[in-house]
């Protein structure tokens, strides 16, 4: 439950950075930039805090690495 909630924040955090970016005049949203990246970063931490699916974790796992233990 905890990651969930951490990736929510983070999720938020990020997302909210975008968007502060952008109402300050900052940036233009419509021109390609790599707060684009951060945008869809911020997006998939908030998905996967609704959902509890992270697109990195499943490939990681497709690649061979495994999750650590719970202790």
């Amino acid at each position: 439950m905890m990651e969930r909630v951490l990736r929510g924040i983070a999720g938020t955090v990020v997302l909210g950075s975008v968007g502060l970016a952008w109402g300050t005049g900052q940036i233009d949203l419509l021109q390609p930039t790599w707060l684009w990246l951060t945008a869809f970063v911020g997006a998939n931490l908030l998905q996967s805090a609704f959902t509890d699916w992270c697109p990195m974790i499943w490939l990681l796992q497709r690649l061979g690495l495994r999750r650590a233990a719970v202790a």
